[in-house]
Protein backbone atom coordinates (compact mmCIF):
# COMPACT_ATOMS: atom_id res chain seq x y z
CA UNK A 1 0.00 0.00 0.00
CA UNK A 2 1.30 3.45 -0.92
CA UNK A 3 2.14 5.90 1.83
CA UNK A 4 0.18 9.14 1.82
CA UNK A 5 3.23 10.93 0.35
CA UNK A 6 3.56 8.36 -2.42
CA UNK A 7 -0.16 8.71 -3.16
CA UNK A 8 0.06 12.52 -3.21
CA UNK A 9 3.03 12.45 -5.58
CA UNK A 10 1.42 9.87 -7.84
CA UNK A 11 -1.77 11.94 -8.03
CA UNK A 12 0.26 15.05 -8.86
CA UNK A 13 2.23 13.39 -11.64
CA UNK A 14 -0.95 11.94 -13.10
CA UNK A 15 -2.47 15.41 -13.18
CA UNK A 16 0.74 16.94 -14.50
CA UNK A 17 0.76 14.46 -17.37
CA UNK A 18 -2.70 15.61 -18.41
CA UNK A 19 -1.80 19.31 -18.47
CA UNK A 20 1.55 18.47 -20.12
CA UNK A 21 3.45 20.20 -17.35
CA UNK A 22 7.10 20.89 -18.26
CA UNK A 23 9.74 19.18 -16.14
CA UNK A 24 10.93 22.47 -14.60
CA UNK A 25 7.54 22.88 -12.95
CA UNK A 26 7.31 19.24 -11.92
CA UNK A 27 10.57 19.56 -10.02
CA UNK A 28 9.48 22.82 -8.45
CA UNK A 29 6.05 21.54 -7.38
CA UNK A 30 7.37 18.29 -5.92
CA UNK A 31 9.94 20.15 -3.81
CA UNK A 32 9.19 21.84 -0.50
CA UNK A 33 10.03 25.47 0.19
CA UNK A 34 10.75 24.96 3.89
CA UNK A 35 11.12 21.76 5.90
CA UNK A 36 11.42 22.49 9.61
CA UNK A 37 12.12 19.66 12.05
CA UNK A 38 12.92 20.11 15.71
CA UNK A 39 13.31 18.17 18.93
CA UNK A 40 12.43 20.22 21.97
CA UNK A 41 12.14 19.69 25.73
CA UNK A 42 8.95 20.05 27.76
CA UNK A 43 8.74 19.98 31.54
CA UNK A 44 5.88 17.75 32.70
CA UNK A 45 3.79 18.13 35.83
CA UNK A 46 6.01 15.75 37.79
CA UNK A 47 9.01 17.97 36.90
CA UNK A 48 10.47 15.37 34.56
CA UNK A 49 11.57 16.56 31.12
CA UNK A 50 10.46 14.84 27.94
CA UNK A 51 11.80 15.43 24.43
CA UNK A 52 9.17 15.79 21.69
CA UNK A 53 9.65 15.96 17.94
CA UNK A 54 7.83 18.52 15.81
CA UNK A 55 7.56 19.38 12.12
CA UNK A 56 6.40 22.26 9.95
CA UNK A 57 6.55 21.99 6.17
CA UNK A 58 5.84 24.79 3.71
CA UNK A 59 5.18 23.39 0.26
CA UNK A 60 4.61 26.37 -2.04
CA UNK A 61 3.90 30.06 -1.48
CA UNK A 62 3.43 31.28 -5.06
CA UNK A 63 -0.23 32.19 -4.45
CA UNK A 64 0.28 33.85 -1.06
CA UNK A 65 1.10 33.15 2.59
CA UNK A 66 0.95 29.47 3.41
CA UNK A 67 -1.87 27.84 5.33
CA UNK A 68 -2.29 24.48 6.99
CA UNK A 69 -3.22 22.64 10.13
CA UNK A 70 -1.09 21.61 13.07
CA UNK A 71 -1.75 18.08 14.33
CA UNK A 72 -0.84 16.39 17.58
CA UNK A 73 -0.73 12.63 17.07
CA UNK A 74 1.58 9.82 18.10
CA UNK A 75 1.92 8.62 14.50
CA UNK A 76 2.96 11.91 12.86
CA UNK A 77 5.86 11.56 10.41
CA UNK A 78 7.72 14.01 8.21
CA UNK A 79 6.48 12.29 5.04
CA UNK A 80 2.89 12.58 6.27
CA UNK A 81 3.32 16.29 6.94
CA UNK A 82 4.92 16.81 3.52
CA UNK A 83 2.05 15.08 1.77
CA UNK A 84 -0.55 17.09 3.65
CA UNK A 85 1.30 20.35 2.93
CA UNK A 86 1.21 19.55 -0.79
CA UNK A 87 -2.50 18.70 -0.61
CA UNK A 88 -3.09 22.07 1.08
CA UNK A 89 -1.49 23.87 -1.87
CA UNK A 90 -3.93 22.20 -4.26
CA UNK A 91 -6.87 22.68 -1.89
CA UNK A 92 -6.33 26.43 -1.57
CA UNK A 93 -5.96 26.71 -5.35
CA UNK A 94 -9.13 24.69 -6.06
CA UNK A 95 -11.29 27.01 -3.93
CA UNK A 96 -9.29 29.97 -5.29
CA UNK A 97 -8.20 31.56 -2.03
CA UNK A 98 -4.84 33.43 -1.95
CA UNK A 99 -2.85 30.94 0.12
CA UNK A 100 -0.20 28.34 -0.48
CA UNK A 101 0.04 25.04 1.37
CA UNK A 102 1.70 24.06 4.63
CA UNK A 103 1.24 21.53 7.43
CA UNK A 104 2.70 20.81 10.83
CA UNK A 105 2.66 18.28 13.59
CA UNK A 106 4.08 17.11 16.88
CA UNK A 107 4.56 13.43 17.61
CA UNK A 108 2.59 13.14 20.83
CA UNK A 109 -0.56 11.54 22.19
CA UNK A 110 -2.41 14.63 23.45
CA UNK A 111 -4.73 12.48 25.57
CA UNK A 112 -1.69 11.39 27.60
CA UNK A 113 -0.92 14.97 28.67
CA UNK A 114 -2.61 17.14 31.25
CA UNK A 115 -3.94 20.54 30.19
CA UNK A 116 -0.92 22.30 31.69
CA UNK A 117 1.47 19.90 29.95
CA UNK A 118 -0.32 20.46 26.65
CA UNK A 119 0.02 24.20 27.14
CA UNK A 120 3.75 23.88 27.92
CA UNK A 121 4.28 21.77 24.81
CA UNK A 122 2.34 24.16 22.60
CA UNK A 123 4.09 27.27 23.83
CA UNK A 124 7.56 25.70 23.53
CA UNK A 125 6.84 24.41 20.02
CA UNK A 126 5.53 27.84 19.04
CA UNK A 127 8.76 29.42 20.25
CA UNK A 128 10.63 27.01 17.96
CA UNK A 129 8.40 28.06 15.03
CA UNK A 130 8.82 31.83 15.53
CA UNK A 131 11.19 32.28 12.55
CA UNK A 132 8.81 30.73 10.02
CA UNK A 133 5.21 31.48 11.10
CA UNK A 134 3.43 34.82 10.91
CA UNK A 135 0.30 36.47 9.47
CA UNK A 136 2.14 37.21 6.20
CA UNK A 137 4.28 34.07 6.21
CA UNK A 138 2.68 30.85 7.42
CA UNK A 139 -0.58 30.58 9.35
CA UNK A 140 -1.31 27.43 11.40
CA UNK A 141 -4.81 26.14 12.19
CA UNK A 142 -6.34 23.29 14.20
CA UNK A 143 -6.09 19.73 12.94
CA UNK A 144 -6.17 16.26 14.44
CA UNK A 145 -5.49 16.47 18.18
CA UNK A 146 -5.55 20.29 18.34
CA UNK A 147 -8.38 22.76 18.91
CA UNK A 148 -9.21 26.46 19.40
CA UNK A 149 -7.51 26.49 22.82
CA UNK A 150 -4.24 25.32 21.28
CA UNK A 151 -4.53 28.07 18.69
CA UNK A 152 -5.08 30.61 21.48
CA UNK A 153 -1.84 29.51 23.16
CA UNK A 154 0.03 29.80 19.85
CA UNK A 155 -1.36 33.29 19.23
CA UNK A 156 -0.49 34.43 22.73
CA UNK A 157 3.06 33.03 22.61
CA UNK A 158 3.73 34.54 19.19
CA UNK A 159 2.22 37.89 20.22
CA UNK A 160 4.28 37.99 23.42
CA UNK A 161 7.45 37.47 21.39
CA UNK A 162 6.54 40.30 19.02
CA UNK A 163 5.34 42.68 21.73
CA UNK A 164 1.74 43.22 20.60
CA UNK A 165 -1.36 41.16 19.83
CA UNK A 166 -1.36 39.52 16.40
CA UNK A 167 -4.62 37.59 15.99
CA UNK A 168 -3.98 36.74 12.31
CA UNK A 169 -1.01 34.47 13.08
CA UNK A 170 -3.38 31.50 13.48
CA UNK A 171 -6.95 30.66 12.55
CA UNK A 172 -9.44 28.44 14.32
CA UNK A 173 -9.12 30.57 17.47
CA UNK A 174 -11.92 31.08 19.98
CA UNK A 175 -14.29 33.80 18.78
CA UNK A 176 -13.62 35.84 21.93
CA UNK A 177 -10.03 36.52 20.82
CA UNK A 178 -10.52 37.08 17.11
CA UNK A 179 -11.80 33.78 15.82
CA UNK A 180 -14.55 33.57 13.25
CA UNK A 181 -18.16 32.64 13.73
CA UNK A 182 -18.83 29.41 11.84
CA UNK A 183 -15.20 28.25 11.79
CA UNK A 184 -15.73 25.22 14.04
CA UNK A 185 -18.36 23.69 11.74
CA UNK A 186 -16.80 24.92 8.49
CA UNK A 187 -15.30 21.69 7.17
CA UNK A 188 -18.43 19.67 7.85
CA UNK A 189 -20.64 22.42 6.48
CA UNK A 190 -18.52 22.63 3.35
CA UNK A 191 -19.01 18.89 2.85
CA UNK A 192 -22.76 19.45 3.10
CA UNK A 193 -22.74 22.25 0.53
CA UNK A 194 -20.72 20.22 -1.98
CA UNK A 195 -22.89 17.14 -1.51
CA UNK A 196 -26.10 19.13 -1.91
CA UNK A 197 -24.79 20.68 -5.11
CA UNK A 198 -23.67 17.31 -6.46
CA UNK A 199 -27.09 15.78 -5.82
CA UNK A 200 -29.15 18.80 -6.84
CA UNK A 201 -29.92 17.43 -10.30
CA UNK A 202 -30.94 13.98 -9.04
CA UNK A 203 -33.39 14.67 -6.24
CA UNK A 204 -31.18 16.28 -3.62
CA UNK A 205 -30.07 15.03 -0.22
CA UNK A 206 -33.36 14.17 1.57
CA UNK A 207 -33.84 10.42 1.91
CA UNK A 208 -30.27 9.48 0.95
CA UNK A 209 -28.49 7.02 3.20
CA UNK A 210 -25.04 7.86 4.57
CA UNK A 211 -22.17 6.14 6.34
CA UNK A 212 -19.75 8.46 8.14
CA UNK A 213 -16.38 7.13 9.29
CA UNK A 214 -14.90 9.44 11.92
CA UNK A 215 -16.96 11.41 14.41
CA UNK A 216 -14.79 14.37 15.27
CA UNK A 217 -14.98 17.98 14.15
CA UNK A 218 -15.38 16.92 10.51
CA UNK A 219 -17.40 13.69 10.57
CA UNK A 220 -19.52 14.51 13.60
CA UNK A 221 -20.50 17.93 12.28
CA UNK A 222 -21.11 16.58 8.77
CA UNK A 223 -23.31 13.76 10.07
CA UNK A 224 -25.34 16.18 12.17
CA UNK A 225 -25.80 18.73 9.39
CA UNK A 226 -26.61 16.12 6.75
CA UNK A 227 -29.20 14.51 9.02
CA UNK A 228 -30.75 17.91 9.63
CA UNK A 229 -30.84 18.43 5.85
CA UNK A 230 -32.90 15.27 5.41
CA UNK A 231 -30.37 12.47 4.94
CA UNK A 232 -30.62 9.18 6.83
CA UNK A 233 -27.32 8.51 8.61
CA UNK A 234 -27.31 4.74 9.08
CA UNK A 235 -23.64 4.20 10.06
CA UNK A 236 -21.29 6.29 12.19
CA UNK A 237 -17.97 5.48 13.87
CA UNK A 238 -15.18 6.93 15.96
CA UNK A 239 -11.76 5.42 16.66
CA UNK A 240 -13.20 2.88 19.11
CA UNK A 241 -16.83 2.24 18.17
CA UNK A 242 -18.90 1.73 15.02
CA UNK A 243 -22.70 1.92 15.10
CA UNK A 244 -25.54 1.05 12.73
CA UNK A 245 -29.29 1.49 12.62
CA UNK A 246 -31.22 0.77 9.40
CA UNK A 247 -33.77 3.50 10.11
CA UNK A 248 -31.11 6.10 10.84
CA UNK A 249 -29.07 7.18 13.84
CA UNK A 250 -29.77 10.44 15.65
CA UNK A 251 -26.39 11.89 14.68
CA UNK A 252 -27.26 15.28 16.17
CA UNK A 253 -27.89 13.74 19.60
CA UNK A 254 -24.73 11.65 19.36
CA UNK A 255 -22.74 14.75 18.44
CA UNK A 256 -24.06 16.69 21.44
CA UNK A 257 -22.89 13.82 23.66
CA UNK A 258 -19.44 13.68 22.05
CA UNK A 259 -19.11 17.46 22.28
CA UNK A 260 -19.74 17.15 25.98
CA UNK A 261 -16.69 14.93 26.37
CA UNK A 262 -18.30 11.56 25.74
CA UNK A 263 -17.73 8.94 23.08
CA UNK A 264 -19.95 6.87 20.81
CA UNK A 265 -19.42 3.95 23.19
CA UNK A 266 -20.68 5.89 26.21
CA UNK A 267 -23.55 7.36 24.14
CA UNK A 268 -24.66 3.87 23.17
CA UNK A 269 -24.46 2.75 26.80
CA UNK A 270 -26.88 5.54 27.69
CA UNK A 271 -29.10 4.92 24.64
CA UNK A 272 -28.90 1.20 23.81
CA UNK A 273 -31.94 1.40 21.57
CA UNK A 274 -30.31 4.07 19.35
CA UNK A 275 -28.08 1.72 17.35
CA UNK A 276 -26.23 -1.56 17.40
CA UNK A 277 -22.44 -1.97 17.38
CA UNK A 278 -20.83 -3.32 14.22
CA UNK A 279 -17.28 -4.02 13.09
CA UNK A 280 -15.40 -0.81 12.19
CA UNK A 281 -14.63 -2.08 8.69
CA UNK A 282 -18.36 -2.46 8.02
CA UNK A 283 -18.74 1.33 7.87
CA UNK A 284 -16.54 1.57 4.78
CA UNK A 285 -18.39 -1.21 2.97
CA UNK A 286 -21.89 -0.22 4.12
CA UNK A 287 -24.83 -0.51 1.74
CA UNK A 288 -25.53 3.23 1.55
CA UNK A 289 -25.85 5.93 -1.09
CA UNK A 290 -22.94 8.04 0.18
CA UNK A 291 -19.78 7.09 2.07
CA UNK A 292 -18.01 9.87 3.98
CA UNK A 293 -14.51 8.82 5.15
CA UNK A 294 -13.77 11.58 7.66
CA UNK A 295 -11.19 10.03 9.99
CA UNK A 296 -7.59 9.51 8.85
CA UNK A 297 -5.66 8.95 5.64
CA UNK A 298 -5.32 5.76 3.58
CA UNK A 299 -8.42 3.92 4.83
CA UNK A 300 -9.73 3.05 1.37
CA UNK A 301 -7.23 0.64 -0.13
CA UNK A 302 -6.86 -2.02 -2.82
CA UNK A 303 -7.99 -4.56 -0.22
CA UNK A 304 -11.36 -3.03 0.68
CA UNK A 305 -12.18 -0.94 -2.42
CA UNK A 306 -13.77 -3.89 -4.27
CA UNK A 307 -16.20 -4.33 -1.36
CA UNK A 308 -17.33 -0.66 -1.17
CA UNK A 309 -21.03 -0.49 -2.02
CA UNK A 310 -21.67 3.25 -1.92
CA UNK A 311 -21.84 4.78 -5.39
CA UNK A 312 -20.58 8.14 -4.13
CA UNK A 313 -17.60 8.81 -1.85
CA UNK A 314 -17.27 12.26 -0.27
CA UNK A 315 -13.78 12.64 1.19
CA UNK A 316 -13.95 14.38 4.57
CA UNK A 317 -10.45 13.32 5.67
CA UNK A 318 -7.22 14.28 3.92
CA UNK A 319 -5.92 11.50 1.70
CA UNK A 320 -8.36 8.74 2.72
CA UNK A 321 -8.09 6.97 -0.66
CA UNK A 322 -4.92 5.31 -1.95
CA UNK A 323 -4.01 5.45 -5.64
CA UNK A 324 -4.86 1.76 -6.02
CA UNK A 325 -8.31 2.28 -4.52
CA UNK A 326 -8.85 5.33 -6.74
CA UNK A 327 -8.21 3.21 -9.82
CA UNK A 328 -10.65 0.55 -8.60
CA UNK A 329 -13.37 3.14 -7.95
CA UNK A 330 -12.87 4.65 -11.41
CA UNK A 331 -13.14 1.21 -12.99
CA UNK A 332 -16.29 0.45 -11.00
CA UNK A 333 -17.91 3.78 -11.88
CA UNK A 334 -17.94 5.00 -8.27
CA UNK A 335 -17.73 8.80 -8.04
CA UNK A 336 -15.18 10.23 -5.62
CA UNK A 337 -15.49 13.89 -4.67
CA UNK A 338 -11.86 14.47 -3.66
CA UNK A 339 -10.52 15.90 -0.42
CA UNK A 340 -8.95 18.94 -2.06
CA UNK A 341 -12.46 20.01 -3.05
CA UNK A 342 -14.82 18.34 -0.58
CA UNK A 343 -13.16 19.24 2.72
CA UNK A 344 -11.90 22.70 1.73
CA UNK A 345 -14.57 24.41 3.88
CA UNK A 346 -12.20 24.58 6.83
CA UNK A 347 -9.43 26.44 5.04
CA UNK A 348 -11.98 28.63 3.29
CA UNK A 349 -13.41 29.91 6.57
CA UNK A 350 -9.86 30.12 7.93
CA UNK A 351 -9.26 32.56 5.09
CA UNK A 352 -12.35 34.51 6.18
CA UNK A 353 -11.02 34.54 9.75
CA UNK A 354 -7.63 35.80 8.57
CA UNK A 355 -9.32 38.57 6.58
CA UNK A 356 -11.42 39.57 9.59
CA UNK A 357 -8.34 39.60 11.83
CA UNK A 358 -6.36 41.76 9.41
CA UNK A 359 -9.23 44.24 9.26
CA UNK A 360 -10.21 43.98 12.96
CA UNK A 361 -13.77 43.18 11.90
CA UNK A 362 -16.26 40.49 12.88
CA UNK A 363 -18.61 38.86 10.37
CA UNK A 364 -21.87 37.27 11.44
CA UNK A 365 -22.26 33.51 11.14
CA UNK A 366 -24.83 34.04 8.39
CA UNK A 367 -22.27 36.07 6.41
CA UNK A 368 -19.62 33.39 6.91
CA UNK A 369 -21.91 30.54 5.86
CA UNK A 370 -23.21 32.42 2.83
CA UNK A 371 -19.70 33.16 1.60
CA UNK A 372 -18.63 29.59 2.34
CA UNK A 373 -21.52 28.23 0.30
CA UNK A 374 -20.74 30.57 -2.57
CA UNK A 375 -17.09 29.59 -2.79
CA UNK A 376 -17.67 25.84 -2.30
CA UNK A 377 -20.34 25.71 -5.00
CA UNK A 378 -18.20 27.78 -7.37
CA UNK A 379 -15.26 25.42 -6.79
CA UNK A 380 -17.44 22.35 -7.35
CA UNK A 381 -18.84 23.76 -10.59
CA UNK A 382 -15.36 24.66 -11.85
CA UNK A 383 -14.19 21.10 -11.22
CA UNK A 384 -17.25 19.52 -12.83
CA UNK A 385 -16.82 21.79 -15.84
CA UNK A 386 -13.44 20.12 -16.36
CA UNK A 387 -14.88 16.63 -15.89
CA UNK A 388 -18.65 16.53 -16.47
CA UNK A 389 -20.68 14.06 -14.42
CA UNK A 390 -21.05 10.84 -16.38
CA UNK A 391 -17.60 11.07 -18.00
CA UNK A 392 -16.82 7.50 -17.01
CA UNK A 393 -13.40 6.38 -18.13
CA UNK A 394 -12.46 9.83 -19.39
CA UNK A 395 -11.62 11.61 -16.15
CA UNK A 396 -12.38 11.72 -12.44
CA UNK A 397 -13.20 14.64 -10.19
CA UNK A 398 -9.85 14.19 -8.43
CA UNK A 399 -8.03 14.52 -11.74
CA UNK A 400 -10.08 17.56 -12.73
CA UNK A 401 -9.48 19.25 -9.36
CA UNK A 402 -5.75 18.64 -9.65
CA UNK A 403 -5.65 19.97 -13.22
CA UNK A 404 -7.35 23.14 -12.06
CA UNK A 405 -5.08 23.53 -9.02
CA UNK A 406 -1.84 22.88 -10.89
CA UNK A 407 -2.75 25.39 -13.59
CA UNK A 408 -3.55 28.08 -11.01
CA UNK A 409 -0.30 27.54 -9.10
CA UNK A 410 1.78 27.49 -12.29
CA UNK A 411 0.08 30.70 -13.44
CA UNK A 412 1.16 32.38 -10.17
CA UNK A 413 4.72 31.07 -10.56
CA UNK A 414 4.91 32.40 -14.12
CA UNK A 415 3.54 35.81 -13.17
CA UNK A 416 5.99 36.17 -10.28
CA UNK A 417 8.95 34.66 -12.12
CA UNK A 418 11.96 32.88 -10.70
CA UNK A 419 14.34 35.18 -8.82
CA UNK A 420 17.07 35.98 -9.46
Amino acid sequence: MDSILESALAQFHHGADHVQLPDRYRELLTSFKTTFQTQFPVELDDHSVHIFEGFRVIHNSARGPTKGGLRYADHVTLDEVRALAMLMTWKCAVVNIPFGGAKGGVRVDPAALTQSELQNLTRRFTSELLPIIGPDQDIPAPDMGTNPQVMAWIMDTYSAAKGYTIPAVVTGKPVAIGGSEGRFEATGRGLLYVLEEHLSATGGLPGRTLAVQGFGNVGGVAAKLMQQAGARVTFISDKDTALHHPDGIDAAAAWVHVQGGGSLKSWLEQHPEAAEPVAPEDVLTADVDVLVPAAVQSVLTAENAPAVRARLILEGANGPTTTEADAIFAERGITVIPDILANAGGVTVSYFEWVQARQYMQWTEDQVNAELRRLMIAAYRNVVARCPIGSRGECTQREAALWLAIERVVEAINLRGIFP
